[in-house]
């Protein structure tokens, strides 16, 4: 049985649009041959990652995914969670290793840790 994330943090919705967008654009051009229907999967990837790329916060763990495959990282092997230049989240795991956490912001980090019911620390 599959549970439910207490939230799902995800890439804006303009991915969405601009996906669909761009396979109603490639119609015309898939329409031209039948050389050019291949040409019809780039905009439907594009919108399949878009729809399933982010993270799904539950109690005891965070699962990022991606187009094709997840990562599960129990919260107790999260030693920090940081910004990268771009202003997205990554965690540093207790082995070293560091995971962007897909969808999550400066923004939305607060949300993300109360659902996980993780405590903010602030080092000096």
């Amino acid at each position: 049985m599959r549970r439910k994330p207490l939230l799902r943090v995800r890439k804006t919705g303009a991915l969405l649009v601009a996906a669909v967008i761009a396979f109603v654009g490639t119609v015309p051009l898939a329409g031209a041959g039948w050389e050019w229907t291949p040409v019809l999967l780039l905009p439907a990837a594009a919108f399949v990652w878009a729809w399933r790329a982010g993270t799904d916060v539950y109690a005891d763990e965070l699962r990022v995914k991606a187009l094709v495959g997840s990562t599960v990282v129990p919260w107790p092997r999260i030693a920090e969670l940081a910004p990268d230049r771009s202003g997205q989240i990554a965690a540093l795991l207790d082995n070293g290793n560091m995971i962007r956490l897909t969808g999550v912001t400066q923004a939305n980090l607060p949300r993300v840790l109360a659902a996980g019911k993780q405590e903010i620390s602030n080092p000096d």
